[in-house]
């Protein structure tokens, strides 16, 4: 699973997708290979969603982590509804599909990207990325016991015991925590746990709905952008000021981040398809690690990229899969 922020709608509208939309938009695959080779795309959604940690952080020096969140949302649906307009797709119809999608936008994009924003008031980019990228353990995790098809394997428990492993380096419990900042933690930690409970809820509610990837995400990221909306001004007051960098940051946030990052995954998984598409996930913690580190200044301890590499070597491992799955897996 790719789970940098957005990366988790991209996963869940992929299975929830029609076969007429995929296939309408696989033929289009050797013309943009030819065009803009995928691994150069690939990097590009690395850089991308590993650099969101950063953006957050530099949003939140002048901006309420719920007016980022909110800003993030609303260039993101910009995009997205560009996008739209472009192909000439509309907006799903029909309550019970909007209800779905209400839901999803709280669990994948309202309640994690405020999670994300807040915890990174008190700690470091560097630790939120690595923090996001426990999500595929999560992930693994929640399937074993509500996804009947996500079978336990020696491969897998291996994983998630590895891949815990890897977050107590991360925080240094040998020391009991010594500096660590709990609450912030726990935040990002919570934030990315939220995104497989809502790939799973999304599995589960609109998989076969008859809309395509991009309709779906679009109604998502709208609703998530009204939730953000009747919220901030509870507990927010209006900036006094709009200091640019800060607000170039959570544009580039959303119109990157959340928008134009979606629509590149979109092409990636048509393309090469889910598996290969998802490794984005890997890199994601390191790219946000070296970010923080050389642009922002933040200090890094040995157990942070020692913690990282296990985390992610533990991720790996829950998303293996049996020969014959592999083989039939398209990527």
């Amino acid at each position: 699973m790719c789970y940098e922020v957005d990366c988790a709608i991209v996963t869940a509208m992929s299975t929830a997708a029609t076969q007429r939309t995929t296939a309408a938009t696989i033929p289009e695959s050797p013309r943009r290979r030819a065009a803009f080779d995928w691994r150069i795309r690939f990097g590009v959604l690395s850089l991308i969603w590993g650099f969101s940690f950063l953006l957050i952080k530099v949003g939140t020096e002048a901006y309420a982590p719920f007016q980022v969140t909110l800003g993030r949302l609303v260039f993101g649906t910009v995009v997205l509804a560009a996008a739209m307009a472009v192909k000439r797709e509309r907006l799903p119809r029909g309550a019970r599909t909007w209800g779905h999608l209400a839901v999803a936008a709280f669990l994948l994009n309202a309640l994690p990207f405020s999670l994300f924003a807040y915890s990174e008031l008190t700690i470091p980019s560097t630790l939120a990325g690595i923090c996001n990228a426990t999500s595929p353990l999560w992930g693994m995790a929640l399937s074993l016991v509500a996804l009947s098809e996500d079978r336990p394997t020696r491969h897998r428990v291996a994983g998630l015991g590895i891949g815990f492993l890897g977050v107590l380096t991360v925080l240094g419990a040998w020391q009991g925590f010594h500096g660590l900042d709990v609450t912030g933690t726990a935040m990002a930690l919570l934030a990315s746990l939220s995104y497989p409970v809502g790939w799973i809820y999304v599995r589960r509610t609109l998989a076969g709905s008859g809309h395509s990837h991009l309709s779906l995400t679009g109604a998502q990221l709208m609703l998530a952008t009204v939730q953000l909306a009747l919220v901030t001004p509870l507990f927010t007051t209006l900036p006094s000021r709009f200091p640019l960098v800060p607000l170039l940051a959570v544009a580039a946030l959303g119109a990157l981040g959340t928008g134009l990052a979606v629509l590149v995954q979109y092409g990636l998984v048509a393309e090469v398809g889910p598996t290969t598409a998802q490794m984005v996930t890997y890199f994601i913690p390191v790219i946000a690690t070296a970010a923080g580190v050389a642009i922002l200044g933040e200090s890094l301890a040995w157990s942070t990229p020692v913690g990282a590499v296990i985390v992610l070597a533990g991720a790996a491992l829950t998303q293996s899969r049996p020969r014959a799955d592999r083989r039939n897996q398209p990527g």
